[in-house]
């Protein structure tokens, strides 16, 4: 920062030292000239008269140098008296004054010098940040501290353009930061110094298929079908794959791609259920998909005797562990027994989806009010826990009333 003011004071310095040179130039050079050829044309005139008169030549010396004196005063004005030209000369002062005042101010309303202030303490500070992303053991930077560590990466670029291990970790950073741009454009480069580097060009994809631009999501596309021709069981390439091409809607290629991963994975790998639940979801939005869950509701006859007029059925499908539904229908009091169809377009979230359960519960409760919370003395029926092939038959008897 002393760096900056130092130059600051340089550059008023040198304007003020103009500004008041332009003041004090007492006399234009060209004036000066002027002046000294008159005079010496003057004493060059007095010697040609002294020997014109030693000659004989001339006889009136006297009257010729006297009009010689008067050409010679005229030529050459009468220099003004140096108090008054001292006293013109702080007329200066309030105008250096005003100089410095309004470049200050200028400098401070628009230069950026709080900007340049929070620069250079990044610039101090990076060592630090970067010593501390760099060991696993210390505390983890915050994301104000992650954007500090981006900008003096960025800084320091300016001078190591080919440095490919600061491009890769300022592409990180930009998406961990979720800067898409500086993301890319580090990728980018990267790619430029190292073209062949697998992990860049799928963090590079990755980029461009998270991105908001079709073209981004299409260009990470072709990217990753060129990766999976050179290597089709890299996992981490397929899941990418498989990802774009769901977001494009190209559900038969994803599903393709996850279908592969679940080749390359070791059957005990926890990552599968989620897979298989990615694949159930890209067949139902395919239209691929025929799961559905066949329903009969009946009522005991004690059930029957309370149903409430204006009710509201509410029916919940569950894997039997989480309380959390897997499908939730919600429908009218009408006539008993009941029958009905349950299939994904019911399921409460999409990555949670009826046809990737393994097991099912249903549970079947009817509403005094229409509220979706259980309230005492609703009547509800539970079904067991049953194995779910996609295809069955269940059925429910509402015979219980809510504690």
């Amino acid at each position: 920062m002393s760096a900056l003011w130092i130059s600051i004071t340089l550059l008023l310095a040198a304007a003020c030292a103009l500004f008041l040179g332009a003041g004090w130039r007492q006399k234009p050079a060209s004036d000066r000239d002027r002046d000294r050829l008159n005079t010496d044309f003057y004493h060059q005139r007095l010697r040609e008269l002294e020997e014109d008169e030693s000659q004989g030549v001339i006889g009136e010396r006297a009257a010729m140098v006297s009009e010689l004196q008067q050409t010679l005063l005229s030529d050459v004005p009468q220099q003004a008296a140096t108090p008054s030209r001292a006293s013109s000369r702080l007329v200066l002062l309030p105008g250096v004054v005003i100089l410095v005042v309004a470049s200050l101010g200028m400098y401070l309303k628009s230069g950026g010098l709080t900007q340049v202030a929070s620069w250079m303490q990044v610039q101090q500070a990076y060592p630090e940040l970067r010593a501390r992303v760099m060991d696993p053991q210390a505390k983890p930077l915050s994301m104000e501290e992650l954007a500090r560590l981006q900008l003096g990466l960025r800084s320091a670029l300016q001078s190591e353009p080919d440095n490919l291990n600061d491009w890769t970790m300022l592409g990180r950073l930009g998406m961990v930061l979720n800067n898409a741009t500086t993301a890319s454009q580090a990728f980018e480069h990267a790619l430029q110094l190292a073209p062949n580097n697998l992990s860049l060009k799928q963090d590079y994809a990755e980029v461009l298929t998270r991105s908001s631009d079709p073209q981004d999501n299409r260009q990470a596309g072709l990217m990753l079908q060129d990766m999976v021709k050179e290597d089709g069981s890299n996992l981490r390439t397929l899941g990418l794959l498989a990802f774009n091409a769901y977001q494009q809607q190209h559900y038969d290629r994803a599903i393709g791609a996850w279908q592969s991963m679940l080749q390359a994975m070791p059957a005990a790998d926890k990552r599968r259920a989620m897979i298989e639940r990615s694949i159930e979801q890209a067949k139902t939005e395919a239209g691929q998909q025929n799961t559905q869950l066949a329903l009969t509701v009946t009522l005991t006859p004690a059930a029957e005797k309370m149903l409430p007029p204006g009710g509201v059925m509410y029916i919940s499908v569950s894997d039997g562990v989480s309380p959390v539904p897997v499908a939730v229908k919600r429908l009218p009091l009408s006539h008993f027994p009941l029958s009905l169809t349950l299939d994904d377009s019911n399921a409460m979230m999409p990555a949670r989806l009826l046809s990737a359960q393994h097991q099912v519960q249903v549970r079947v409760r009817i509403s005094r009010d229409g509220s979706a919370s259980p309230q005492a003395g609703d009547w509800f029926g539970l079904s067991a826990i049953t194995p779910w092939d996609g295809h069955q038959h269940m059925a429910v008897e509402i015979n219980q009333q809510q504690p």
